[in-house]
């Protein structure tokens, strides 16, 4: 059996973008162990909470917490964002998005099961 591959590491997220393992990604993204994907959403507000819990739960990926970076500050998740992961077993953790990227960073490194929904901030 074949090692895991290694997780994607946020090194930097700043002017709109972000960089992870050597890659810049312009705008939000949700971010797996192994894959980056787009997210068109700029302001939490704007998340729809059915669409974020499908494109967590459709990645494959086994995924028990998912980080949401809301931007250049906290903001508390919506109950129904929150309700909707529930029910697909993921808890969710709101933070500012530079604080969600270090979390994930060693959330990740411990092999634990995490994604990270982050909120691009300039």
């Amino acid at each position: 059996m074949a090692p895991p591959a290694a997780p994607l590491v946020i090194a930097s997220y700043r002017g709109g973008a972000f960089n992870v393992s050597g890659t810049r990604h312009a705008g939000s993204i949700i971010l797996l162990r192994d894959r980056v994907l787009p997210w068109a959403i700029a302001d939490l507000a704007a998340i729809d909470a059915a669409d974020l819990a499908e494109t967590v739960a459709a990645s494959g990926a086994v995924v028990e917490l998912l980080l949401i970076g809301c931007g250049p500050r906290l903001v508390p998740v919506a109950p129904a964002l929150r309700q909707a992961l529930k029910t697909r077993g993921i808890a969710v953790e709101p933070m500012d998005t530079g604080a969600a990227c270090r979390t994930f960073n060693v959330l990740t490194a411990e092999e634990r099961r995490v994604a990270a929904a982050l909120i691009a901030v300039p």
